[in-house]
């Protein structure tokens, strides 16, 4: 949904086909690892995307981008598959791409941790996407700023409505790694402590009997 574009679609397509060339053909695998040898690059199989992992789009593409150079000379020895060596506009769009999603690697990675709750890093992380790792910067093509800024729309509304924004507020104050808003969210968690208690607290019970006792007994006549 995120990367809707015919640019990245062919880009992705043409990463998809080309590391199928190297997953079916023990050949082409070997002459890939003699290439990498060559080009001094590191010894890395390339990785296959799946369709229900985004994280594993990202990987392929990161992959493909490392290994671009020995790629390209495998491929290019072998006319059947020459013509997916990728072009230097495919190479563009998929570091554009790479680029923005990285991050959300990352993100992905610090939100599925086990040892710690992850709920609390939400709001912080949205903070330093916002200001910080998405920021468009001089130099980047409009693509990369295009994609940006569509993965930015996407999350903040994704966690754009008051009562998630307290959940996640509260969320951040009670893990000490988080200071920013602390006194406006501990004042918050009193105020929702205090209204809780006065909901639960138990109420003087009066029974049936003691009203019909208290309305049948009559005043005490003064004494002189």
């Amino acid at each position: 949904m995120l990367l809707k574009d015919g640019r990245i679609d062919h880009a992705l397509n043409m990463s998809k086909k080309v590391v199928g060339c190297f997953s079916y053909t023990w050949r082409r695998r070997s002459e890939l690892s003699e290439a990498q040898k060559e080009l001094k690059l590191p010894e890395h199989k390339l990785k296959t995307e799946f369709p229900t992992r985004w994280r594993s789009k990202q990987a392929m593409i990161a992959r493909v981008l490392e290994q671009q150079s020995a790629i390209s000379c495998v491929l290019s020895m072998d006319k059947k598959v020459r013509h997916l060596v990728p072009t230097w506009q495919d190479i563009e769009v998929l570091e554009a791409v790479n680029n923005s999603l990285s991050p959300l690697a990352e993100f992905t990675d610090a939100l599925s941790g086990e040892q710690y709750v992850s709920v609390s890093y939400v709001k912080p992380v949205l903070h330093l996407f916002n200001n910080t790792i998405f920021e468009e910067k001089e130099g980047e093509t409009e693509l990369s700023k295009c994609i940006k800024r569509k993965i930015l729309d996407y999350l903040n509304k994704k966690y754009d409505d008051p009562q998630t924004e307290e959940v996640l507020d509260m969320a951040s104050v009670v893990d000490p790694r988080f200071k920013d808003r602390v006194e406006a969210v501990k004042i918050h968690l009193r105020t929702e402590m205090a209204s809780i208690y006065t909901f639960m607290k138990p109420q003087p019970s009066v029974t049936v009997c003691e009203e019909a006792d208290d309305q049948n007994t009559p005043a005490l006549k003064k004494t002189k």
